[in-house]
């Protein structure tokens, strides 16, 4: 891309040298593991990168949602979950608090989460309401000074490690959509526990949890908002976790083609390169057409979001070709590897492996092509 700004050109090349020196050496025990690196996201911390849509007032850089999808395809290049595990930290949590929080609240907390001495997450799906999100049970009653909050919350990326969270409950529950808030929630906190994290198939070292908020008391003062307007806010940050996230799907998939073309180069089968072969030069074509067009349509519409609050059908669009490209560029390596490929001996059979969860986290394909429907029908 030859149209970014320097400011983009500089996170972007800063958070390449760092994903290329200390993500890549250890992106293969985060997944064996299971393990969070913290110190790596500390070091995500110093580059400028968790505070990228954050002021420097607050500790931040001062960059747009473009540049978190940059920085997104950047980590997914050598570890999904570490991209996954960035993007709900400084794109749901820290993105939600610099939007939506007032000044009080981002003074408290927003540095720490810049500088990484913090980690956010992002708690909206619950045990009942997946893609329903609305049907949340979560529930939060006025006490005096203090709300107290009473429910649980499942796959929550970061739930376990989060210091900060973003809770979404119901303050008027006959209210339907017009009763819900959103409030600031300590880890730390009295009543808040870790049910259990998820043994996932991919994704594995981005925690992802089960909580429960157990008669919580969080201060009337940490309501973000107004009360029971919780939902555009919602719906705001689902639009730019779509938008921006499906840099994950592309990052994934660009290193699932570069893996396959370099593989098709040195591997030699009957006498000469496999990439000599028609099949797998069409299977090489396919991945780079549709990787591009992924690239086109993920940037198109992280640039959009920047000022455009009506752009959900084109956040809909990127997250739901970027996401099933991924998927198909990593089961396409894993073929062309061969044997290898199906090892743990080569990263594309973890690229295949993560790159799925896209089709589903953040709204499944199907949600998104619901989404694009509505809108097409409506008569956009």
């Amino acid at each position: 891309m030859t149209d970014l700004s320097p400011e983009q050109e500089l996170i972007r090349d800063t958070v390449r040298r760092l994903a290329e020196h200390e993500l890549a050496p250890i992106a293969a025990k985060i997944d064996k593991d299971d393990w969070f690196p913290r110190d790596f996201f500390r070091r995500l911390g110093e580059v400028g990168a968790l505070g990228v849509l954050v002021p420097e007032e607050y500790g931040g850089s001062g960059g747009d949602y473009f540049s978190a999808a940059l920085i997104m395809e950047e980590l997914a290049k050598f570890s999904g979950s570490v991209s996954l595990s960035y993007g709900a930290h400084a794109v749901l949590a820290v993105g939600a608090i610099n939007r939506d929080c007032n000044d009080e609240q981002k003074q408290c907390v927003l540095p720490a989460l810049c500088s990484g001495e913090a980690i956010g997450a992002w708690a909206l799906t619950e045990p009942g309401s997946g893609s329903d999100a609305l049907g949340m049970r979560t529930v939060a009653k006025r006490d005096g000074d203090t709300y107290i909050l009473d429910g649980s919350k499942t796959f929550i990326t970061n739930g376990s490690e989060a210091k900060t969270l973003v809770v979404y409950a119901k303050t008027d529950p006959e209210a339907g959509p017009h009763g819900v808030s959103v409030f600031l929630v300590d880890g730390s906190a009295e009543g808040f526990s870790t049910s259990r994290t998820l043994d996932k198939m991919g994704m594995r070292g981005s925690p992802t949890a089960e909580l429960r908020l157990d008669q919580i008391r969080v201060p009337a003062s940490d309501l973000v908002g107004a009360e029971n307007e919780g939902v555009a806010m919602m719906m705001r940050g689902l639009d730019v976790e779509r938008a921006t996230l499906a840099g994950i799907s592309l990052g994934l998939a660009e290193a699932a083609l570069e893996h396959a073309v370099d593989y098709a180069r040195e591997r030699k089968q009957f006498g000469k390169p496999i990439g000599d072969f028609q099949m797998v030069q069409k299977m090489l074509s396919d991945m780079y057409t549709e990787v591009y067009a992924a690239q086109l349509m993920v940037y198109d519409a992280a640039r959009r979001c920047i000022t455009d609050t009506n752009c959900s059908h084109m956040a809909s669009a990127a997250k739901l070709f970027a996401s099933e490209i991924a998927t198909k560029a990593g089961m396409a390596a894993v073929q062309i590897l061969g044997g290898y490929g199906y090892t743990r001996d080569y990263p594309v059979e973890r690229i295949a492996r993560d790159a799925k969860l896209m089709e589903i986290g953040a709204g499944t394909s199907e949600i998104q092509r619901i989404i694009i429907s509505r809108w097409l029908l409506r008569g956009r």
